[in-house]
């Protein structure tokens, strides 16, 4: 099973870049300098931000769903990105070296299953995840620290 892994749209964020300290706070935003590397993964360009590279951090809904299932948690943006990442058959860098935890849903998002990979083969969970007919899309999170990492899809044949 071929599948999708995408970026957040740029364009959402956009209206955040060049806001002053103050503005951002004031909308709830940290503006923040990434101090190591991994350790502040952008989720519009699925890669981490460069040490000393400036990042947005707030809350995003990742799961905007009228259900329980509705989810949202602290997400880093990086500042300067402006086209989202998309990966076809492959983990995005953010993917890699993490533990990742997967949330299926189906097409009313509602959770339908869940997965752990800690080191390796999480290509073949999502794989086998997608595979399930009652499954329409995955959410990936960091498993440590709960956030949500990208969504997934299968890909159009």
């Amino acid at each position: 099973m071929s599948f999708v892994i995408s970026g957040i749209p740029a364009s959402r964020f956009e209206h955040l870049v060049g806001l002053s300290d103050a503005q951002l706070e004031a909308k709830g935003v940290l503006r923040q300098t990434a101090n190591c590397k991994p350790g502040f993964p952008c989720r519009v360009t699925l890669e981490d931000a460069e040490v000393g590279e400036p990042v947005l951090l707030f809350n995003y809904v990742s799961h905007h769903v009228n259900s329980p299932y509705r989810s949202s948690f602290a997400i880093y943006v990086r500042e300067n990105a402006s086209t989202e990442a998309r990966f076809v058959d492959e983990l995005p860098p953010v993917m890699r070296g993490r533990p990742i935890a997967l949330r299926l849903f189906d097409a009313e998002g509602s959770l339908r299953g869940a997965d752990l990979c800690v080191e390796q083969g999480l290509e073949r969970k999502i794989t086998a995840a997608l595979e399930r007919p009652e499954v329409a899309y995955l959410h990936a999170h960091n498993a440590a620290h709960g956030c949500f990492s990208a969504e997934i899809r299968r890909a159009a044949s």
